[in-house]
């Protein structure tokens, strides 16, 4: 227990008959001036036997449970739950994962705005805390000793590789290989003696400390003199320690047994596929290898199943637009598209669409390239060029199972946008993407590849633009009054919020001092009223038809991100940042 509640403990003890009014008093005096803990205090009194002893009175009285932390053997995927910085920060440590729920000792349970602090982190990664009390010397010793270790795992694995393996006798081994599949299988049987194949648990840090860190992408990148790894969170790439360079070929190698690549084939450019449970949670990791001057540059996806499935508040749609959106999804016919660069969350948002009309009474196939998550209820069809199965090909076969909801992974040719709003003029309500950098510019990209206006203007129910912009850390955000010259690249009167406070993060440890943690998105929905339809129809300008849509109340990705600022979602600079192209 800490200092910073004694008035609480004060009270519990009297209430338990432990200890009278009086004595107490005189140890909370003494506690004060020798600058130790209360309970300490207590016993070197003698008032109580031990710290036990006020431990069950607690565990009573607040309704927790008292435990021994040396009684737990804390796993490294429990401790992959909780940074140092948050076990230290806040005097806690998490001791086992059962399903969902995360058992994590606290060294002061009065401590409230702690533990409300605690159970929001957990929540955002979809666990529930289930506190319990401990001593406090206990909880300092454990986070000493576990997360010193942890910090340390990767320096003794690299000490490990450099004493029982050289990377290039293992890059000899494999070029010599007359059988290939010998290989692989003399590989799988080392991995099965943790200890005896460091380069596995190396590899498996890496993946480790890429989810913890939130990464959305691991990059393993050969250069001359260097092997570096970095992770792109929230966005942004950062480096992160990296093995020496002569551990490269041996890395490259796990990772492309581990997707089911060609290990021997380093001229052409491979893709491939890690299925794991990591941290209590599905993780696919989509991988590409494509050959460079310095070795192959091998880039990870992480798609994490358990956060694709989220509802459309989540994924930052202000109310205004769910309620439009909502009214979109569930239209018979038609087609909707979603429009923003790679990496803008267009699959997320569509999963999440098709999350809320799943339903029985509701036949729904996607055809994508890849399937990046596989959802109960929903039939999926993986595209596969080579044998000819491309979408314009699946999408005429999906249209024999009688669908009511066809999602199309990405509409690249005239001919699959042909088929696709064919498919919605005939009773079927589709979903595609399409690279644009605007929803008005999705209308004219149709044209420009082939489809007839009429098609175009008749299928298209909705256009939605989407980007991803960083949110605020919770735990360094403060307000200030911002420039007038950035408000006014968002509003023509800038002095009309001359005196409004707007948000932004100071940087700290949760957020590795970038003030932000964590991503939302911003939208452009364009719906398509008989007006723009006839302008599409004359194959008016894009230009022309964002106009006529702003002045039917369509709102642009800045002046939404303008409003997300507003509420203290996101920076001012941040919107700046991601809609620079949008003039606003």
């Amino acid at each position: 227990m800490r200092k910073q509640h004694p008035e609480q403990l004060v009270s519990l003890l009297e209430q338990a008959g432990k200890i009278d009014e009086q004595k107490i008093r005189e140890a909370m005096v003494k506690s004060s001036e020798m600058g130790a803990p209360l309970p300490k205090t207590l016993v070197q009194m003698g008032l109580v036997e031990s710290e036990d002893d006020i431990l069950t009175v607690l565990g009573e009285n607040l309704g927790m449970k008292t435990v021994k932390i040396t009684d737990y053997r804390v796993d490294p995927e429990v401790l992959a739950l909780l940074p140092r910085e948050i076990t230290s920060k806040y005097k806690v440590m998490p001791l086992a994962i059962d399903g969902s729920r995360v058992t994590v000792a606290l060294a002061d349970p009065f401590d409230v705005q702690s533990i409300d602090t605690l159970r929001f982190y957990l929540e955002e990664k979809g666990y529930q805390l289930e506190p319990v009390i401990a001593r406090e010397d206990e909880v300092e010793a454990a986070v000493a000793r576990y997360y010193t270790s942890a910090d340390a795992e990767v320096e003794k694995i690299l000490q490990d590789l450099t004493h029982t393996m050289h990377a290039e006798a293992l890059e000899q081994e494999v070029e010599e290989q007359t059988n290939l599949g010998a290989f692989i299988d003399s590989i799988s049987e080392a991995d099965i003696e943790e200890d005896e194949a460091p380069i596995v648990r190396l590899v498996n840090l890496v993946f480790q400390e890429a989810l913890r860190s939130r990464a959305s992408d691991i990059h393993f990148e050969p250069y001359e003199k260097a092997f570096k790894i970095r992770f792109r969170i929230d966005g942004v790439l950062h480096e992160v320690q990296s093995p020496p360079k002569r551990l490269q070929p041996s890395i490259l190698s796990r990772v492309k047994i581990m997707s089911g690549m060609d290990l021997a084939e380093k001229r052409i450019p491979q893709d491939g596929r890690i299925q794991m449970k990591m941290q209590g949670r599905d993780i696919d990791f989509r991988v590409s290898a494509l050959p460079g001057l310095f070795g192959e540059s091998i880039v990870l996806r992480l798609l994490d199943k358990s956060g694709v499935m989220l509802g459309l508040e989540q994924i930052g749609f202000l109310p205004e637009n769910i309620e439009i959106f909502k009214k979109l999804i569930r239209k018979p016919n038609g087609i909707i598209l979603i429009t923003g660069p790679t990496g803008s969350g267009k699959t997320t948002t569509l999963y999440s669409a098709l999350g809320t009309i799943n339903n029985v009474d509701t036949k729904i196939i996607t055809i994508e390239n890849p399937v990046e998550y596989q959802i109960e209820g929903i039939n999926q069809v993986q595209i596969h060029e080579d044998i000819g199965l491309t979408f314009a090909a699946g999408l005429r076969s999906i249209l024999r199972q009688a669908p009511n909801v066809i999602l199309v992974g990405e509409i690249r040719d005239a001919e699959t946008a042909e088929i696709a709003i064919r498919s919605a003029l005939t009773g079927h309500l589709v979903f595609s993407t399409l690279h644009t950098n605007d929803a008005p510019s999705a209308t004219t990209r149709l044209i420009e590849m082939g489809v007839k206006p009429f098609l175009v203007a008749s299928a298209i129910q909705a256009v939605m633009a989407q980007r991803l912009v960083r949110v605020i850390c919770k735990d360094c955000k403060e307000s200030y009054v911002p420039d007038p010259v950035i408000l006014e690249e968002f509003v023509p009167d800038a002095a009309e919020f001359a005196h409004t406070r707007f948000y932004r993060g100071r940087g700290c440890e949760s957020c590795n001092y970038t003030g932000y943690r964590g991503r939302t998105a911003i939208h452009e929905i364009m719906v398509m009223t008989e007006e723009l339809r006839d302008l599409v129809l004359k194959k008016t300008s894009s230009e022309h038809i964002r106009e006529l849509a702003r002045e039917q109340g369509m709102r642009t990705l800045r002046e939404d991100g303008f409003l997300k600022a507003q509420r203290g979602d996101t920076t001012l600079l941040e919107v700046s940042r991601i809609t620079s192209q949008d003039v606003g």
